[in-house]
Formats: C-alpha cells, sequence, structure tokens
C-alpha cells in the first residue's frame, strides 16, 4: 500500500493514527463482549476505519456528518465520551435516545452527528437541507453524508444526488463500497463497472479512492473541501473497502468467498498505516504501547461507568412527554380590521406574513417560484423574497421531505407543498420514519409543515382527490390539521408554520375558490387542537372536517327544524376529545361526517371513543357517513356516488327517528 504523505507534519501523521486505533480498539472489545453474551448485536467496521477517521478529520467540528450504522469513528473522531457511547448501545440514560433506539441510531447537535434510521436512503437528503441551510447562511460550511452501496440502489439517492446537483450544494456524498449489502455481493446490485460513475448522470463530480489507505483519504479530501467552499457544489465519492466481520455480528462471514477475506486482511488499514509509520521513524514502540493503553483504559473506564448505571424506568408521563417537542404557542389576536376573501387567499396571505415575520423560513415545491404554485398560491413571492426561499424542486418528493429535516436541523424553517395530496404517498417514508419520530427517539424535532392539497369534488379521478389524513393520524410525533373556513386556514396556518413539530396542514382544493369569509388582515394565530362549535343544539351532534363542514352546514339549512350542534374539528391530530365528549353529552345522539372512505378512516376511531367514554350518555349508536370504500373515480356521475354527500341527509334523519 502507497503511503503518500506530501507536506503533512509528523504530528498530523499520528493524529490519524490514532483516530483509525481508537475504533479498532474499542470494537474488539466489542466482539468480546458479544461472545461474553453481554452485547446483544454490533455492526461492525472493522476494516473501514480510514474512511469515517479521514473525513471527520476533514471536517471542522462545526460542520455537519450524517453517519451510518458502520461509522464509529465518525463519533470517536468528534470526542464523544465513551462512557456515552457505552450508555447508549446499552439503552441507558446517559447514551441519546433514553434506550429508545440503538447503536448508532442517533444524533446529536452538540457534536453535529446526525445519525441514520434504518431506511437509509432519507438521510442523504437530509444532508441537502443541512446544506441548503450553509448555503443560505453563507458560512461557507461542507457537509457529509454516509451510505453503503447497497443504499445507492434506492429511490432517495438518486433523488438527492440530483437535488444537490441542481441546487450546487456543498455536499460530500460518501459510498462505503465494501461489497456486499448483507450478503448480497455487488454484481447482484448494480451494473456500472463504479459506483462513481453514477455521478455523471448528474453532472456530479465524482472520485474513486481507496478506502483503506488513511493519507489517500485525508488528502485528497482536505483538497475537496477548499475547492468546494470556493466553488459550492456536490462531490460523489467511492471508497473501495472491505468489511471483515458480517453486516451484523449474529449474520457471519461464510457467504464470502475466504480468497476475498484473505487478499483483504492483506490491506487492513490500521495496521499497514501503523507500519508505515514505524519504518519512517514517525510511530515509536513505546509510542503505540502508550498510545494503546491509555485508549484500553478510556474503554474500561467508560465501560465500568455504563455498567454501573441504572437500568432505564419505564414512565407513561416520561414517554408521551417526548412525542412532540414541548412548545408554547403564542396566540396571537386577530385585528377587528377585516377583509372577504376566499380560502386561498387566505393560505396566500398566511404564507406571505409568515415569510415576512420569519426571514428563516423556506418554501419548498413543485413549481412554487416563478410560476407560483398549481393552484397560484405562491404567485409574486419570489420577486418579494426571492429564489433563495421559494425554491422549485425536482419532482422527488421524498428527498424533499427529507431537505426539509436539513433545514430544521440546521436552524430554518421549511414548507413542503406537495402539489396534489395524492402525491405525498412517494414522501410517505421521511415523514412517518424521520420526521414523526426523531423528537421521540432522540430529542430533535423537525419544524417542518407539508401543504395537502387535497379533496374531491372537481372531477380529478383516483390520484388528484383523495383526502388521505387517516395515514398520518395513526403516525405519534405528528399534527394533522384540516380547516374549513378562511378565517380557521389562515390563523391556523400561521400556528403551524410557528410550532417546531411537524404538521401536515390539509387544504381542501373545492374551498380553496368557493368560499369566502372576512378575515382579518393583519397576522393572527389559532390554537392547534381545538374544535369550533358552529352551531349549538339540543337533539344531535354532527362531528365534520374540511368540505364535509359545509356539506353539513347545507343539509341543516335544509332542514331547519333540526336542532343539531356542529362541531367542526379542524385539528385530527392531536384531537380536541373534550369538545367531542362535551357535545356528546348534551345532545345523546352523534353523526360523524367525513369525506375519506369508511374503512380505517379518523370517524371509525372518534366512534370508538366516543363508545368509550360516553356510551351511558347516548341514546342511539354513533353514526358514521363517508365515502365507499373504492378508489375515488373520475366520472361526475361516479364521483357523486362515491362521496357521502348524497347519503348523509338520509342517514341524519334516521338517526334522529331512532
Amino acid at each position: 500500500m502507497n503511503f503518500d504523505r506530501k507536506n503533512l507534519t509528523d504530528d498530523t501523521l499520528l493524529d490519524l493514527y490514532k483516530r483509525i486505533l481508537k475504533p479498532r480498539l474499542i470494537e474488539e472489545k466489542m466482539l468480546i463482549l458479544i461472545r461474553q453474551g453481554k452485547v446483544s448485536k454490533w455492526f461492525s467496521g472493522i476494516g473501514q476505519e480510514a474512511i469515517s477517521a479521514g473525513v471527520t478529520a476533514v471536517l471542522d467540528n462545526d460542520e455537519y456528518i450524517l453517519p451510518m450504522h458502520r461509522n464509529l469513528g465518525v463519533f470517536t473522531g468528534r470526542d464523544i465520551p465513551l462512557y456515552r457511547l457505552f450508555s447508549q448501545w446499552q439503552g441507558k440514560a446517559n447514551g441519546f435516545t433514553k434506550g429508545r433506539d440503538r447503536s448508532f441510531h442517533f444524533g446529536t447537535q452538540e457534536y453535529k452527528i446526525i445519525g441514520m434510521i434504518s431506511h437509509l436512503g432519507p438521510q442523504l437528503g437530509v444532508a441537502d437541507g443541512i446544506a441548503l441551510a450553509n448555503k443560505l447562511k453563507k458560512n461557507g460550511k461542507i457537509t457529509a453524508v454516509f451510505t453503503g452501496e447497497g443504499a445507492t440502489s434506492e429511490g432517495d439517492f438518486h433523488e438527492s444526488l440530483n437535488i444537490a446537483s441542481v441546487w450546487e450544494l456543498p455536499v460530500m456524498f460518501v459510498i462505503e463500497n465494501n461489497g456486499y449489502g448483507l450478503s448480497t455481493p455487488t454484481n447482484e446490485q448494480y451494473r456500472c463497472e463504479n459506483l462513481a460513475d453514477k455521478g455523471k448522470g448528474y453532472g456530479m463530480e465524482s472520485h474513486i479512492i481507496d478506502g483503506n489507505n488513511i493519507l489517500e483519504v485525508y488528502n485528497l479530501l482536505s483538497e475537496l473541501k477548499i475547492s468546494m467552499i470556493e466553488k459550492p457544489r456536490p462531490v460523489l465519492l467511492e471508497f473501495k473497502t472491505f468489511r471483515m466481520r458480517g453486516h451484523e455480528e449474529a449474520s457471519g462471514t461464510k457467504y464470502v468467498p475466504q480468497e476475498l477475506m484473505d487478499l483483504w486482511s492483506l490491506k487492513d488499514p490500521v495496521e499497514n498505516y501503523r507500519s508505515f509509520l514505524k519504518e519512517n521513524g514517525i510511530l515509536t514502540d513505546g509510542f503505540d504501547d502508550s498510545l494503546r493503553s491509555e485508549i484500553k483504559k478510556d474503554i474500561d473506564d467508560s465501560l465500568a461507568i455504563a455498567n454501573a448505571e441504572p437500568e432505564i424506568e419505564a414512565t407513561l408521563e416520561g414517554e408521551l412527554n417526548d412525542i412532540y417537542k414541548p412548545y408554547n404557542a403564542e396566540l396571537i389576536s386577530p385585528s377587528a380590521d377585516t377583509e372577504k376573501i376566499r380560502f386561498i387567499d387566505a393560505i396566500s396571505n398566511s404564507l406571505k406574513q409568515s415569510m415576512e415575520r420569519h426571514d428563516n423560513l423556506v418554501i419548498m415545491g413543485q413549481d412554487v417560484a416563478e410560476y407560483g404554485g398549481a393552484f397560484k398560491i405562491t404567485d409574486g413571492f419570489v420577486t418579494q423574497f426571492g429564489k433563495e426561499r421559494v425554491i422549485n424542486t425536482p419532482i422527488c418528493e421524498s428527498a424533499v421531505v427529507s431537505a426539509g429535516m436539513g433545514l430544521s436541523i440546521n436552524g430554518y424553517k421549511a414548507i413542503v407543498e406537495m402539489q396534489f395530496a395524492d402525491f405525498v404517498s412517494t414522501g410517505f417514508n421521511p415523514i412517518v420514519n424521520l420526521l414523526a419520530k426523531s423528537h421521540y427517539r432522540w430529542l430533535e424535532n423537525a419544524d417542518v409543515v407539508v401543504r395537502m392539497p387535497c379533496g374531491g369534488g372537481t372531477q380529478a379521478g383516483p390520484f388528484h382527490s383523495q383526502t388521505n389524513e387517516a395515514w398520518f393520524t395513526k403516525t405519534p410525533g405528528l399534527k394533522v390539521v384540516y380547516p374549513a373556513f378562511p378565517y380557521d386556514v389562515k390563523g391556523l396556518l400561521n400556528a403551524s408554520i410557528n410550532d417546531p413539530n411537524p404538521v401536515l396542514f390539509f387544504e381542501h382544493k373545492q374551498l380553496y375558490r368557493s368560499v369566502y369569509q372576512e378575515v382579518p388582515k393583519e397576522y393572527y394565530t389559532l390554537p392547534i387542537g381545538k374544535a369550533a362549535l358552529l352551531k349549538e343544539g339540543n337533539e344531535v351532534t354532527i362531528i365534520a372536517f374540511g368540505a364535509a363542514v359545509h356539506w353539513a352546514l347545507e343539509t341543516l339549512d335544509k332542514n331547519p327544524t333540526i336542532s343539531a350542534e356542529v362541531l367542526d374539528l379542524r385539528t385530527l391530530q392531536p384531537l380536541d376529545t373534550e369538545a367531542i365528549f362535551a357535545s356528546v353529552k348534551k345532545t345523546g345522539k352523534v353523526i360523524i361526517y367525513q369525506e375519506d372512505s369508511m374503512f380505517g378512516g379518523v370517524a371509525s376511531d372518534i366512534s370508538a371513543m366516543i363508545m368509550e367514554e360516553c356510551f351511558k350518555y347516548l341514546d342511539a349508536p354513533v353514526k358514521r357517513v363517508a365515502s365507499l370504500d373504492t378508489p375515488i373515480p373520475f366520472t361526475k356521475a361516479l364521483e357523486d356516488q362515491y362521496l357521502p354527500k348524497g347519503r348523509f341527509e338520509k342517514d341524519l334523519l334516521e338517526l334522529l327517528e331512532f
């Protein structure tokens, strides 16, 4: 192995040795503990230390690194106290996740490390968002994100590289090509000769690097970093390496030919670099022995601290309080000066005033810039706020949502517009597994609002008309808002943008230009999680949200003798159960009206809650009215049959007769 020290000092060469030696010695200890049954699971990076150590040595401590589960050298290179790492791996409180996640599935703002989730790909988009924030700050900072050769087949890889290239983001995309995705060799994963070749398709500079040569890693990345600061751009880096252990220890390595193991054992990054340093008189046996003893003592002492730490005790309060980031919402009262505007105008007005109020707020979405979005809601925003804050995105919802998370991590607020709520399915994974779970897992909030134009009645068919709120009300950690009136949409959207937690904000398209209301001109907020009692009555409670609220009111206008309470939920998660139960106890009968199909919808859970909490107050079974359990069709006759509007009046009258 050829080591070229170039102009590096002896101190730098020895520092790099410390950086690759420490994770190796920790891993050797972990293998002993596994054999002793003291550790349940371990993902080994033995043989790959030079990559983690080299990348971390090149980046400043305030530059974000997004590692994977084989990058121990990133964590030790940032000098995280070992007892905290051991506590993390043992699920104890001194770790970073309060025992809620294992190994390296965590991040830490203190050390500017953002850990992975098991779905692998989304962290590439998170790196894009972090780098975008750096670019907006003009701070000259670089972001590095790791992935394996297996994850380069995921859609998030392609989406994230495309975004980074189009937006000229200073990201080092680090591929650790270690030959196997679990047991699947590279010849069964891709057909290009080198993964670095994929950079060409994105107009991206790429390099192939010997991932077992710490000096080659350090020297090239040092040069690249200077160049990327001078000319911000992404770079794709394929590190050729090999993992000498199994995917995890339980997997073993029987699927690897022995001759391949023997070949790569000769390329050991630690032993070869150690030999180079000794041959050149830079490392003495005495210093090496002393260094190893020092690291081993740190390991043993840190293990003793972690072992002495008590096991975590489960408390309901502790678990439930960490679903969302605690937040004291500032309620800003509406002014008396109003104007009669449409639903769609209230959205645009909210976005504009929020952009003025928060100079760290960024809007991202397809065609949202000069074109103004598919519904012209952001028309004129580029002129006022610039393309740096109103950003057209490629058609890659998953990476854009992940980028929103990255913006949040790096001090920004993000609004992601789904052109239609239906398209959120291609961004589903980062919403439910990344945004929703981050605060619970490691107390990192996701300051992201995803706008969701939804709903039927416009004959737009099965891919532009869904009301898919129930996909998200099931997921702890998300907030789901679904207003029905211009006044509510402005106040609740403002509140959602202020909220540091992820919000899915549903906007019914049919209401955009058909519903008018007097709305305060100035900025104001409304509380998330509070329903609105639109009508008071004593015969029946009608619970609805979105367009169904208007349909219910139309039905009551046709039947003026019915004394009904109409409760507009406005927010589906968190749900105003207090208002629901109070109304049901008053009237004794309840009908829940939703546009979504029946089975598994929000109405089903509300019905179950009422049956459990208010059964003795009921004078009739809880009634649900919803769309058919089919996809929403295109032709008007079929859509009219699908939607519940034509069935509600009959069901309401039958309930009153019960």
